[in-house]
């Protein structure tokens, strides 16, 4: 058959994030966003239990230009019986990485990054914070565990404190320096039968929407991104010092 079709199975949630109708996460406390991490890892191994679901996607739409259709902080689950192409191609491509030199992909490009430490913005005893090599999109923001973790089902609860640390600040410096713009949070993980696979390692992306997608984009899959990642990180480690000073961030 020429076209395909199936049930539409599955599940849509969204986790309200804070009873605050105009606190964006980027103000919020430490320990409302851990609240919505822990609701965020407690929603998704809920749904990975159900056998028929194989791909799990957490995600945050920020202001209008992000496509948010409400004003509320919220964020949304989404899990499926198909897994999208754009992660097919992520998993190929670190199962690839994987095979041809027996290790993990993102495990390499953290031991990059730290190596050359010019597109870092942050570090924590668990996670770096760095805007990636060639990102898609200007001040385009990753958040990833230094220890590898395929399922962000599997990271242990014990450190969703220094992860919603690492995020309420790394927001709170795009906030300041871009004047709260709109963006698109993602929780990348593995599929719900890999959670154990040695290629993939789960992470947060914080793609800012300083601009529009237009046609070369959409026509040739190839993005273009308005300032140099090595530029933007360095503009935002400004930020988050000034920020320190100002006694707005912790460390601790």
């Amino acid at each position: 058959r020429l076209f395909r079709k199936m049930d539409g199975i599955g599940a849509h949630e969204v986790i309200i994030e804070t009873p605050s109708h105009n606190t964006p996460m980027a103000l919020m406390s430490y320990d409302q966003v851990e609240k919505v991490l822990i609701a965020y890892q407690e929603r998704y191994n809920a749904l990975k239990r159900e056998k028929h679901l194989k791909f799990i996607t957490i995600f945050k739409n920020h202001g209008w230009a992000s496509g948010t259709s409400l004003v509320h902080p919220h964020s949304q689950i989404v899990a499926t019986p198909i897994v999208a192409p754009s992660y097919h191609h992520q998993f190929d491509i670190a199962h690839e990485y994987y095979i041809d030199r027996g290790r993990c992909l993102y495990c390499d490009l953290l031991a990059g990054e730290l190596e050359k430490d010019q597109r870092i913005v942050t570090r924590t005893e668990q996670f770096i914070v760095f805007h990636p090599y060639a990102s898609r999109a200007a001040y385009e923001t990753w958040i990833m565990p230094r220890t590898h973790c395929a399922s962000f089902g599997l990271f242990p609860d014990t450190y969703l404190n220094q992860l919603a640390k690492a995020l309420k600040n790394v927001l709170l410096c795009l906030y300041e320096s871009l004047d709260n713009p709109a963006f698109n949070l993602m929780v990348d993980s593995t599929l719900t039968e890999d959670e154990e696979d040695p290629y993939y390692h789960w992470h947060i992306r914080i793609v800012p929407r300083l601009t529009t997608i237009a046609g070369f984009e959409m026509g040739s899959g190839i993005y273009i991104s308005t300032a140099l990642p090595e530029d933007t990180a360095s503009q935002i480690r400004a930020c988050f010092q000034n920020l320190i000073k100002e006694g707005r961030i912790s460390l601790e």
